[in-house]
């Protein structure tokens, strides 16, 4: 993913109001975030831990999704899979989070959910490079992991739009 700014990534947002977007807190690391290996940004808001957030780069545009989850959960056992990259984790370090769609049907309260990695790190667990603690989902190679992301990505994002 080529590196956004600030500025960029609080004007990409399709599903949120302006006060909520100037309410957003930015990666913790937002400086030295690891952009070559990002097929998106998704991040948790440390001040608000219900709220996460996607952005996504897409046809020489940028789309922003806000999404939420519940905050905390009772705790449980197994292993469950993000529907994104098919990447198996521990059940509570998947989450549901559901985005509200983008124009008036999503002001009318409709929304769209999907279950993703609790942290929204799809991109880091697909190239190894955050550790995982169940084996992984998938066995193909990463690099058909990757694109089968960037289509599954495609479908939610896209479902956030229709």
């Amino acid at each position: 993913m080529q590196p956004l700014s600030a500025d960029e990534i609080r004007s990409s947002f399709v599903n949120s109001s302006r006060s909520l977007v100037k309410a957003m807190t930015l990666p913790r690391d937002f400086d030295s975030l690891p952009w070559d290996s990002l097929d998106y940004l998704g991040w948790r808001d440390p001040k608000a831990p219900a709220r996460g957030y996607l952005v996504v780069r897409r046809d020489d545009c940028v789309t922003g999704i806000a999404v939420n989850t519940a905050a905390t959960g009772k705790p449980r056992r197994g292993t469950g899979l993000c529907d994104l990259c098919h990447t198996a984790h521990q059940v509570t370090d998947v989450a549901l989070f559901v985005a509200r769609r983008a124009g008036a049907v999503g002001k009318a309260g409709n929304t769209v959910g999907t279950y993703i990695c609790a942290d929204l790190a799809c991109s880091l667990y697909l190239r190894g490079l955050r550790e995982l603690e169940v084996p992984q989902g998938e066995t193909v190679a990463a690099e058909v992991r990757v694109e089968r992301l960037g289509q599954r990505l495609e479908t939610f994002v896209s479902r956030v739009l229709a």
